[in-house]
């Protein structure tokens, strides 16, 4: 606990760490490392006969990062998989059709190792992993459907996984390769030598220092991997990098406050509250702000003299037209009674993080499949309930090692050669018996809940059964600041500007008080935009932009 804190006070400084030149704890600095470790993957167990060794010919899938418009040369060409070639920091800065990222990828969905199994590309947008890693007041959700409670669990599963090119039947090789990398490593690659040359096996020790602190990682963080378990090792990991995902947070002052987006410095300029009071929820602060917002009459603008961009081509500014995105956003509305002008953005997206934390079906999954396969067949699909996804799961659940084989037909892309193949978000990992802790069953049946405004929320088998239903195509609602590094948007990665996912909400606004959306978001029909709404929301949300570097 106490190095975590020191990772949160440090990481108030909202940089990043892709060069180790700031003055972030060795911790960190050391969980960049493994963040960027090419050497975790299978195709650099199957192709490399050394730990140390240098790859003859790398994996394919690093030669280019792939953007909705060309391919950039790949920032890890000739090597392996690694953590960081879907969540990019500044690697394609300057490079035409590249840039910034706020640690994402430019894909709708992200390349990954071929093994022959037919999947090539995520199943979802790569998430930026900018304030994911947040502290909030109730369940600790990661990915789009919750699968993972903690980023620990997150780290274990993805070095393990499909994502590095591991089969679900190759967990074990998988821990076993990843130890011996850590074993083993000399401390003689150039990843290695960025950080000042420390073997892995000195760093976890606690004796060899990492560059540019010079200070070893914290003695209760120390481990002797010499007489480590493989599995104790990869937890080891797993501990390093969740410090350094925590510590990927937007720009904060000394009392907490959010200061570096044209949005924070327009409240700072007015005198509006940056942050809720004590005790106060971000929906109630929402609220607040939204009331002293509309009573502003002579604001104060925030102009290039204020401040400007070096990561973002555009204007440092939040003028009249932010402004009234701003008061769109924040404006409620309720179903059929949500007046024209209405964003009701701020039911999933409140102040100052932008999120709620929880999990709404927004009508993006439904959109992608029936623009595939025509309006209606996403209402049409047959999803089966509880008893018929318990009495076949290896026909409707994710693969698994309990079912590697699985079809997964619902964490699937939609194509048109595969009627019936979707993506469910939460429904694939809810009730799941290959997700079994019960804690966070529990808490996955407090997101639907909520989402469907069930109260009260019961446990145990029946309600799981009833529950089920409501989580279909619930996702997790993400973070609204420094979209501009984000891009393409949504868990589909279908939506290429900001201006396109306003026009998106506009329109699935419309549908749901048609009743038009399948479990949608009840918030979803207090969404009223008119066509004049569309350049104003968007401004605004391109004022949560910062430089994050």
């Amino acid at each position: 606990m106490r190095a975590l804190l020191v990772v949160l006070g440090l990481a108030m400084c909202g940089r990043a760490l892709a060069d180790p030149v700031f003055g972030n704890p060795p911790e960190v600095l050391l969980g960049n490392r493994l963040f960027d470790e090419t050497r975790f993957a299978q195709f650099f167990a199957a192709h490399a006969t050394g730990v140390n060794d240098t790859l003859a010919a790398g994996d394919p899938v690093m030669d280019a990062t792939v953007t909705t418009t060309v391919a950039l040369p790949g920032p890890f060409v000739g090597q392996s998989m690694n953590c960081r070639a879907c969540h990019l920091d500044v690697e394609q800065k300057g490079r035409e059709g590249g840039g910034g990222r706020a640690y994402a990828d430019f894909a709708r969905r992200s390349p990954i190792p071929d093994r022959g199994d037919g999947q090539t590309l995520t199943v979802r947008n790569s998430q930026a992993l900018l304030d994911a890693n947040l502290a909030r007041p109730g369940p600790f959700f990661l990915h789009f459907d919750g699968e993972f409670p903690s980023a620990q669990a997150l780290v274990r599963a993805t070095l393990t996984g499909r994502n590095f090119g591991w089969l679900p039947t190759e967990r074990a090789a998988a821990v076993a390769h990843i130890a011996r990398v850590i074993r083993e490593d000399d401390g003689r690659g150039a990843l290695a030598q960025s950080f000042g040359g420390a073997t892995y096996a000195g760093a976890f020790r606690g004796t060899d220092p990492l560059f540019p602190t010079n200070r070893p990682v914290p003695t209760s963080m120390t481990l002797d991997v010499a007489h480590a378990s493989d599995e104790e090792i990869v937890d080891a990991i797993a501990a390093f990098m969740a410090a350094y995902m925590t510590s990927l947070v937007a720009a904060r002052d000394a009392d907490g406050a959010f200061t570096a987006s044209p949005y924070d410095v327009f409240l700072a300029k007015n005198g509006l509250p940056r942050a809720p009071r004590a005790r106060e929820s971000d929906m109630a602060y929402a609220r607040r702000l939204g009331r002293l917002v509309d009573r502003l009459a002579a604001p104060a603008f925030v102009t290039e003299a204020d401040g400007h961009f070096a990561l973002h081509p555009l204007p440092f500014v939040f003028g009249a037209e932010e402004l009234a995105g701003l008061r769109l956003f924040l404006r409620r509305g309720h179903g059929r009674a949500a007046q024209p002008g209405t964003g009701n953005c701020v039911a999933c997206h409140p102040p100052p993080v932008f999120t709620d934390f929880a999990f709404h079906a927004t009508g993006a999954a439904q959109d992608e499949y029936d623009a595939i396969h025509g309006d209606g067949a996403f209402a049409a699909l047959h999803i089966p309930d509880l008893a018929e996804r318990n009495a076949d799961p290896a026909a409707y659940l994710p693969p698994s090692a309990s079912y590697p084989d699985a079809a997964g037909p619902f964490r699937a892309v939609p194509s048109a050669a595969q009627p019936g193949r979707t993506d469910l978000g939460l429904w694939n990992t809810f009730a799941n018996p290959d997700v079994p802790d019960a804690s966070q069953q529990a808490a996955m049946a407090q997101m639907i809940c909520k989402a469907n405004a069930i109260a009260p929320c019961r446990r145990g088998r029946r309600q799981a059964a009833r529950l089920l239903a409501g989580a279909v195509a619930l996702f997790k609602t993400p973070s609204l600041r420094d979209l501009g590094h984000s891009a393409p948007y949504l868990h589909t990665g279908a939506q290429d500007t900001l201006d396109d996912v306003v026009a998106f909400y506009r329109r699935m606004g419309d549908l749901a008080r048609a009743k038009r959306v399948r479990n949608g978001a009840k918030a979803l029909a207090g969404v009223a935009l008119r066509a004049e709404d569309v350049a104003p929301l968007a401004a605004f949300l391109r004022s949560l932009n910062e430089d994050f570097e």
